[in-house]
């Protein structure tokens, strides 16, 4: 009868619309059921769902699904999505849910829900659900749900589609995007599957993105193994460093930056001096944004720069293998001419052409393979350092020369010096292994005494034997300096604006000024620009080291111009520029520099330099008069220094100080120290001319004394009296009881201000000051050579005609 009985299975398609059980249903079977609240936990084939509340865990092929709440954990094939009540998982094509309830996981293509709690979706999952870690929220989310990290509201986005939670929080996507604050990289978004939403973006800073993305229609992982970046951003330099402090600070190999350097026409090694305006060039090229720190640097950039001007729109090329440049130094009489003529006799080809003057500084010649090597034709050191001291640097490899059959000689030991100061590589050229008294084993062991170990002894100095005279070992040295040359990795741009070196100039009588250059970076091309100094040229004509004319020059070509209208001097830049306006925006550049020099060091200016951050280290250079002293200097000053200054003994010998020594010490920034020793004349005027500072000691404890109290701000100054000029007394007048003297200036000038000594037949009378200096009845500040004048001096009126007035100034040493 019709009413609330339990059925427990229906016939074929007879379905009971009543609330009782009904475990399954026959073919078509079943007579009416009435409404009631008994349960039907599942129907038969085909069977029709109930409207009513009443529990069916499953349905029957093509079941319907019921409209109420209740449970029904899975569908049958193409079975009916209840819209209530809570289903767990569905079928095939199941329906999905829009209302609440837990549904773990869909079939394929298995609609998602609209509401809270859908822990994982389907491939093709809807737009709801919960998102990992969120309160509520499941891992495969949608538009809306909570995010990880922060309930309801995230900021991060670790996997799905558009909404969803991101990992970690914080500001910004973690792998990159537009946001900041991104660590480097993410490893994708992990709950995410095919239809969803992409990963994480990898790497980069600021507007970066990452280096990959998920497959098609995927929500895996996108950019999950992100590059390390470098961190950039704000960075604060000092008005000058070495090249190496500003690689650590900007957590770059040296290399690199020796590389950008050179790209900007800076020639520097790792351990000399840039500053400000250079280091902030580079840093800014690698994405950071420089600031200066205090003190302000000055306006000159220091003697070891070559800083060149860059073409205005050049194109930046990669690097190439340039050939190495090569000094030959040693002592005299040990072979360094023999040996630059037998390296040309042997690799140039015989019969130069060109009509002109072929010495032009420097020469190439090949290995038996083919790669070319620059040397420059005037040995010694002392010419090296000259160059040097203008602020070139144009050797990679410096060959010093010994005789096997002399040994080390003083300016053998002088040549290591230099080669030192100027951080080159050295290579031994071990010369006359032909001679019967040749002893290498000797040379070997001198060589060691002064710190230059042999690789056969467990160093690094390779030594090549040769014989100059009879042409033996001269292929085998080649091969050694390139070696030596391959290990610094020297490179250039062989397509970029040219700069180098001017290795000599003169007049050619015929041809006119020749300027002997050596292209260091670029290539030279006829009728190009180029600035030396103060002057520009045009090039009009070139020629290379056999005298035949070329129409360019590449890296480590030397090759003589005709441009110049004045000669310019030997270490001198040159740039090439773009354009006359480029030309004469450097020349004015040049001038603001030279005007406003940095000082040079010396012992009353070293403290003020130590706290401006000038100066990091003292360099000595010691003349002695015998090595008994030279030993006991040594021994006292390689312990002085403090942690903010150390002190550097560049060069030690015994002798007075000659004009090698000024250029070794202008080149190195040095002090110059003579113990019981005087330079000769040609060195003083050198010294003056390139503002060397020269101090004399005849105690060692005064020296001592002198170097610490300059290095706490201590040192008292130090005066010279300079001579001004000469007066003669002509006529002597009495205006009451002072004496005035009618002089004639014979030579400088008569200042007011300055020392005054009478002289009476060669002896001094009196030593003061002018009291009065008048020119006619008009009072004089100063009176030139040549004019007269009348003068009083104080506290002295016993003038005679006859007596020379002279006068002085005292200058702060």
């Amino acid at each position: 009868p019709p009413g609330s009985g339990p059925r427990p299975a229906g016939g074929s398609n007879g379905g009971g619309y009543n609330n009782g059980p009904r475990p399954a249903g026959g073919p078509n079977s079943g007579p009416p059921r009435p409404y009631g609240p008994n349960s039907r936990p599942a129907g038969g084939p085909n069977g029709g769902g109930g409207y009513n509340n009443g529990p069916r865990p499953a349905g029957g092929p093509n079941g319907g699904g019921g409209y109420n709440n209740g449970p029904r954990p899975a569908g049958g094939p193409n079975g009916g999505g209840g819209f209530n009540g809570p289903r767990p998982a569905g079928g095939p094509n199941g329906g999905g849910g829009f209302n609440n309830g837990p549904r773990p996981a869909g079939g394929p293509n298995g609609g998602g829900g609209f509401g809270n709690n859908r822990p994982g979706g389907a491939p093709g999952g809807g737009f709801g659900g919960g998102r990992p870690g969120g309160a509520p929220g499941g891992p495969g989310g949608g538009f809306g749900g909570g995010r990880p990290g922060a309930p309801s509201t995230g900021t991060g986005r670790p996997g799905g589609g558009f909404g969803g939670g991101r990992p970690g929080g914080g500001g910004g996507r973690p792998g990159g995007g537009y946001g900041g604050g991104r660590p480097g990289g993410a490893s994708g978004r992990p709950g995410a599957v095919p239809g969803a939403g992409g990963g994480g973006r990898s790497g980069g800073r600021g507007r970066g993105r990452g280096n990959s993305r998920g497959g098609p229609n995927a929500g895996g992982p996108r950019g999950a193994a992100a590059t390390k970046t470098r961190v950039t951003g704000p960075i604060t330099l000092p008005s000058s460093m070495l090249v190496k402090d500003l690689a650590e600070m900007l957590e770059v190999s040296t290399n690199e930056i020796i590389m950008k350097l050179i790209a900007q026409g800076v020639f520097a090694n790792v351990n000399q001096v840039i500053d400000y305006k250079v280091s902030s060039a580079v840093a800014t090229e690698m994405g950071f944004e420089p600031t200066e720190a205090a003190p302000a640097p000055t306006a000159s950039a220091a003697k070891t720069e070559m800083v060149s001007q860059p073409v205005k729109g050049a194109v930046q090329t990669p690097r190439s293998i340039r050939p190495p440049v090569v000094t030959v130094m040693g002592h005299v009489d040990h072979g360094k001419t023999s040996l630059l003529d037998a390296i040309r006799k042997t690799k140039v080809a015989a019969g130069e052409a060109g009509g002109i003057t072929q010495h032009i500084g420097a020469y190439q010649v090949e290995t038996t393979d083919g790669r070319p090597v620059t040397f420059l034709d005037t040995p010694g050191h002392e010419a090296f350092t000259a160059m040097r001291a203008r602020g070139a640097r144009v050797t990679d490899v410096a060959v010093i020369v010994v005789a096997a059959d002399d040994g080390v000689m003083p300016q053998t030991i002088e040549a290591i010096d230099h080669a030192r100061a100027a951080q080159v590589p050295i290579l031994v050229a071990l010369n006359k292994i032909d001679k019967e008294n040749a002893n290498p084993d000797f040379v070997k062991n001198q060589l060691a005494e002064h710190n230059v170990i042999i690789e056969e002894y467990g160093g690094d100095v390779v030594m090549a034997p040769v014989s100059a005279k009879k042409g033996i070992g001269i292929e085998e040295l080649l091969e050694m300096v390139l070696l030596v040359a391959d290990v610094q990795d020297l490179s250039a741009n062989a397509e970029g604006h040219a700069v180098g070196t001017v290795l000599e100039a003169r007049v050619d009588k015929n041809a006119g000024i020749l300027a002997n250059l050596l292209v260091q970076d670029g290539t030279l091309k006829i009728g190009d620009i180029i600035v030396i100094g103060t002057r520009s040229g045009k090039v009009r004509a070139m020629f290379d080291d056999t005298g035949a004319r070329i129409k360019s020059a590449g890296p480590s070509t030397p090759v003589s111009v005709l441009a110049m209208s004045e000669v310019p001097d030997a270490g001198d830049q040159f740039n090439m520029v773009a354009d006359e306006r480029a030309a004469r925006t450097l020349i004015e550049q040049h001038r603001q520099e030279a005007a406003s020099a940095n000082a040079v060091v010396t012992l009353d200016t070293l403290y003020t330099q130590m706290q401006q951050g000038k100066v990091k280290e003292l360099n000595l250079l010691l003349k002695s008069d015998v090595q008994g002293s030279m030993d006991a200097l040594h021994q006292v000053l390689s312990k002085v220094g403090t942690e903010q200054l150390k002190v550097r003994l560049i060069h030690e010998a015994v002798g007075n100080i000659s004009e090698a020594d000024v250029h070794l010490a202008s080149a190195s920034g040095a002090i110059i120290i003579g113990f019981n020793v005087k330079p000769d004349g040609a060195a003083l005027r050198l010294a003056q001319n390139e503002h060397v500072d020269i101090r004399f000691y005849d105690v060692i404890y005064k020296l001592v004394d002198d170097i610490e109290a300059a290095l706490n701000g201590l040192l008292e100054p130090v005066y010279k009296e300079v001579v001004e000029g000469h007066g003669e007394i002509l006529q002597t007048f009495k205006s009451g009881k002072t004496v005035i003297g009618g002089t004639r200036v014979t030579d400088g000038k008569l200042s007011r201000s300055a020392m005054v000594r009478v002289m009476r037949a060669g002896k001094e009378v009196y030593s003061g000051t002018i009291s009065s200096l008048k020119r006619g009845k008009d009072d004089a500040r100063e009176v030139a050579t040549g004019f007269e004048c009348g003068l009083t001096l104080e506290d002295f009126n016993e003038l005679q005609v006859g007596d020379i007035i002279e006068t002085s100034v005292k200058v702060r040493v």
